[in-house]
């Protein structure tokens, strides 16, 4: 496992790309939405991992309610595995709750799933593994 990307929840993500731009000193790759999240997303390079910039695209989103409640910040850490469904059963086993019991497509061609920030220090961890065509 490596760290994949550290996703920051934003208010603005056009504000937010201008301020990661200037940096990073490069542009953001990619922007994406999500609609089963309710999130648009941005992707930077920063060395081997990445910076995702979250944004609500409805109120009702995680990240709508992350922002409400915390602020803008860091959202979590997510890490990249070769077999998602073998970590996932690994993780379950050694007592971590997971917040979906299969996985889902997410943003940038990875499927993902959460931990419970309960059962990891207070901190939301993502498994993501790259979708190959």
């Amino acid at each position: 496992m490596k760290l994949e990307h550290i996703g920051i929840a934003v208010k603005d993500l056009a504000a937010s790309n201008e301020l990661f731009a200037s940096l990073l000193g490069r542009a953001h790759y990619k922007i994406e939405a999500v609609e089963s999240e309710g999130v648009s997303t941005s992707f930077f390079m920063a060395g081997e991992s990445k910076i995702e910039l979250l944004e609500a695209s409805r109120a009702d989103s995680p990240i709508a309610k992350f922002i409400e409640k915390r602020g803008e910040g860091i959202h979590h850490l997510a890490f990249e595995v070769e077999d998602i469904e073998a970590e996932m059963k690994r993780l379950q086993a050694e007592g971590y709750r997971l917040l979906n019991e299969t996985p889902k497509r997410g943003a940038d061609n990875k499927l993902i799933c959460f931990l419970h920030p309960k059962s990891s220090n207070g901190v939301l961890v993502e498994l993501c593994q790259s979708i190959k065509d």
